[in-house]
């Protein structure tokens, strides 16, 4: 190697390790990014068939770009907002109800000046700063102001990136991978990429389908549910509770328990505090209904249906419930991501390498 061929290795070496560090410091939204562009890219060339009204040309990429992410990332947003707004009028509610201000402010030292819960309106807001009674709340907000700027400056920077990753991998994906084909040896290069590729669409993409097909799964189960059940054990906001089960179907095993066992104790907390305990018998159906009707039966049909065609069930289910326990919130998007990735490597390149390496000469 020349000193030309050397130095420009050097400087390709220096920035590739820069490059790492800072994706490294990113690798949170980066990874979600790229799950979000495999669950989206056919729903994405799917609206390449539409076509203009009155223009008769195809719709742009970066126009269905702007509208996989927007369909996909507005309505989980709109529905996580919905749900918080609930959450927090039916906990207001509640406590109003069983009076659990006066035992906060018996036991909570910063909460002892609270007197009473503010009406969740701007209105109510208003009339409780006027009042004093958000007092310790802005105390409480001051003393952590900086912990709380950086978690919520954190948090919409994390989700900045993730929208732009996934809507330029969308409109310019293709040129990563024409690229990355560039560098092909003996074709082994582009066949293992090719794969990669495909597979890691059908998973990602089957998982999206999975979340849909879940969701209203669940959403029939609680609302047929709610109207055999007598009113006082209803389920709280079937529908919702349903778009959640689905939501969280992405996690295997645990991932719909943590919506509809919280349902479960919402809608029985009423009764064991002074309602009929014989409707407890109609929330204990609820919870059969949601474990075998919501829970065990479309994960035992649907998930192997809508998994890759390469990518074993069991090992994909694996990699969802260690992902997040050995890499934190991130490893439930980067575990099958990396998953797909290795066992492709060892379908598709490993046996051709292997093959090479034996053509060259038996081993000594």
């Amino acid at each position: 190697m020349d000193a030309k061929r050397f130095a420009v290795a050097v400087f390709g070496l220096l920035v590739s390790v820069i490059i790492a560090a800072l994706a490294y410091e990113f690798i949170a939204p980066l990874t979600v990014a790229v799950f979000l562009y495999y669950s989206t890219r056919r729903y994405h060339r799917l609206l390449g068939r539409l076509r203009l009204p009155g223009l008769g040309r195809r719709v742009p990429a970066n126009v269905r770009a702007i509208i996989a992410v927007g369909s996909l990332a507005l309505p989980l947003l709109l529905l996580v907002s919905y749900a918080t707004v609930l959450l927090v009028v039916e906990a207001q509610q509640f406590a109003t109800e069983y009076a659990l201000v006066d035992v906060a402010a018996r036991n909570v030292e910063w909460f002892g000046g609270v007197s009473s819960l503010p009406e969740f309106s701007i209105e109510g807001f208003y009339e409780a700063y006027r009042s004093g009674d958000l007092d310790p709340f802005v105390a409480f907000a001051t003393d952590h102001a900086t912990f709380l700027t950086s978690l919520i400056s954190q948090f919409f920077l994390n989700l900045f990136i993730t929208l732009i990753v996934t809507y330029y991998l969308l409109v310019d994906g293709h040129r990563i991978h024409e690229w990355l084909l560039r560098f092909d040896d003996e074709a082994i290069i582009r066949e293992y990429l090719e794969a990669v590729d495909e597979e890691l669409e059908a998973v990602l993409f089957g998982n999206l389908l999975n979340v849909l097909a879940i969701s209203l799964i669940a959403i029939g189960a609680f609302s047929v549910y709610n109207i055999v059940a007598p009113a006082p054990a209803e389920v709280p906001y079937p529908a919702l509770a349903g778009a959640l089960t689905g939501v969280a179907s992405l996690i295997p095993v645990v991932g719909m328990k943590i919506v509809y066992l919280p349902v479960t104790l919402i809608a029985a907390l009423p009764i064991l505090l002074g309602g009929d305990p014989v409707n407890l018998a109609w929330i204990a159906g609820f919870l059969a209904v949601a474990v075998v009707l919501v829970d065990t039966i479309p994960d035992l049909i649907l998930r192997p249906l809508l998994s890759g065609e390469e990518t074993h069930v069991g090992l994909l289910m694996l990699s969802y419930t260690i992902g997040p326990v050995v890499l934190g919130f991130y490893g439930l998007f980067f575990a099958p991501i990396l998953v797909v990735v290795g066992l492709t490597f060892a379908n598709v390149a490993l046996p051709r390498l292997l093959k090479a390496q034996r053509a060259d000469g038996p081993a000594d």
